[in-house]
């Protein structure tokens, strides 16, 4: 995984191009003058500035203490992290991947020329321990394509130091508002360098605010897109080996597929069942990590609790040999499928959707009619599953039973969810009674898989002349946990039925 850099940072303009005095800001000691450096940047992007839609900046940059290329994602006003690479004449493949989600099949290519003579300064505290450093950046911006023109400016940025206090730039701030200046109107210089340097005849209009959702569609697809943009934003932490970024990544895919089979009665299914049979391949992909890393914690935290005398032959040695080996595979295998014409050919269709969504008649109508009605046909198939699971004799046919409804439990949480704009309180409750039901059979499933994974290992062990011992010891537990969760089900789903105001 390539090193991330989280920049936390503030951006001023003032009419005048100095440095206010910040000796008297708290905590403040000092402000050391470190020079003026000259950086020449130029920033890629595609035709029609994907990545600039989604305040993406990749740029090459010669000059200063960190030259080479620089890919920033936003993360929240004023916080992005930053991904390095060396210095090369093309885009390096690293940083392209982490942005093929946005880009697909477009070309990235230079877009705007930024060179800035920056006179910086840190900010140290009486220990000369840097807190933050301050710049004052006189700029110069020509864009590269098309009829645009030129600009320039000059901007005050402060940029806290690693591990610093975030509270010190409140306190900056309130110095340099003192001083008549004021937070600059764009979130980065290449946002202003666009705005600037565009053709006059092509200059942006100002984002027009979301349209509330007001008919079931509204509400259907506000959900679906909501879905789509996770995909699409947790693709570089998949690709990065982001903690819990596959599970995330995941549960998108099934929240949007779910929504699909829902709302039927709202998107033509003839166009959506395509999308979602994709969706299910690309979850099974996902899962691949997902079930490794679910089966890896639970039999390591098993492991924890067992007595030493329990403990017998290199148990610890077999998980991890086991984790390792199916780990290098499917990581290389994920990243393949990211980078595959059928996920970015996914993607694309994920957005025709969106642009021209196949509503049938009942999305105009009222949301609380329309949605409430297809969560209700959920809540009732789920109902009927957990009825048939209970009725059933512990042991195999109950197992499959419970996962059934395992599964449905999980469809019935995501339609509340995406009733819940329009339904309020019930919705959200319904929500939450599913995800504790949902909970309750998930741990049912984890420790049938657990023992299938237990009776593998414990076969390798076996033949490589090992003790199995430990390995038994382990599945009579799992097999406990899964009689505790058929005995609590009953009183669970009682509750969960009780409950239902939808």
């Amino acid at each position: 995984m390539a090193d991330t850099k989280r920049e936390i940072e503030r951006k001023y303009e003032s009419d005048d191009s100095g440095l206010p005095d910040l000796t008297g800001v708290a905590g403040v000691d000092a402000v050391v003058d470190k020079g003026v450096a000259h950086l020449d940047a130029t920033y890629y992007d595609t035709s029609d500035e994907r990545l600039a839609a989604s305040a993406i900046t990749l740029r090459r940059r010669t000059g200063g203490s960190d030259a080479g290329w620089h890919l920033k994602f936003p993360v929240a006003p004023g916080v992005r992290d930053e991904i390095q690479a060396p210095l090369s004449d093309s885009v390096p493949r690293s940083l392209a991947g982490l942005v093929r989600s946005r880009v697909r099949d477009a070309e990235l290519r230079p877009v705007v020329r930024l060179r800035s003579d920056r006179d910086l300064r840190d900010l140290v505290d009486a220990a000369g321990r840097v807190l933050a450093e301050v710049s004052v950046d006189a700029v110069r911006a020509e864009r590269l394509t098309g009829d645009g023109g030129s600009a320039q400016w000059t901007e005050l940025e402060v940029e806290l130091a690693d591990g610093g206090d975030p509270a010190l730039l409140d306190k900056v701030d309130k110095r340099l508002r003192k001083a008549g200046v004021r937070p600059s109107a764009s979130a980065s210089k290449l946002a202003r360098a666009l705005a600037e340097t565009a053709p006059k005849k092509k200059r942006r209009k100002k984002q027009q605010q979301a349209t509330p959702p007001v008919t079931a569609g509204d509400h259907v697809l506000a959900f679906v897109r909501e879905q789509r943009d996770a995909i699409v934003e947790l693709d570089p932490a998949v690709r990065q080996d982001v903690y819990d970024s596959v599970h995330r990544m995941r549960v998108a895919t099934r929240r949007m597929r779910s929504a699909f089979r829902s709302y039927g009665k709202v998107l033509d299914r003839s166009v959506t069942d395509p999308i979602g049979g994709e969706l299910k391949w690309l979850a099974g992909e996902l899962g691949v990590d997902r079930d490794r890393e679910v089966l890896t914690e639970r039999l390591t935290a098993a492991l924890d609790e067992l007595p030493r005398t329990l403990l017998s032959g290199p148990v610890r040695t077999r998980l991890r040999t086991w984790m390792n080996a199916r780990r290098g595979g499917s990581r290389r295998r994920l990243t393949g499928v990211l980078d595959s014409q059928r996920y970015l050919k996914l993607l694309d269709s994920l957005d025709a959707l969106l642009a021209e969504p196949p509503l049938l008649e009942a999305a105009a109508g009222k949301p609380e009619k329309v949605i409430a009605k297809a969560v209700r046909k959920d809540f009732g198939k789920l109902s009927d599953l957990v009825e048939q699971a209970i009725a059933l004799e512990p042991g195999h046919d109950r197992d499959l039973a419970l996962h059934e409804a395992r599964k449905e439990a999980k469809r019935t949480r995501y339609a509340a969810e995406a009733a819940a704009p329009a339904l309020g309180i019930p919705a959200t409750e319904l929500s939450r009674s599913m995800k504790s039901l949902q909970n309750l059979l998930g741990d049912h499933q984890d420790s049938f898989m657990t023992r299938q994974t237990l009776r593998e290992l414990s076969a390798v062990a076996h033949a490589a002349g090992e003790s199995s011992f430990t390995y038994g010891v382990l599945y009579g537990r799992e097999e406990a946990r899964a009689t505790a969760v058929e005995v609590q089900l009953p009183g669970l789903w009682q509750e969960v039925k009780d409950g239902m105001q939808v």
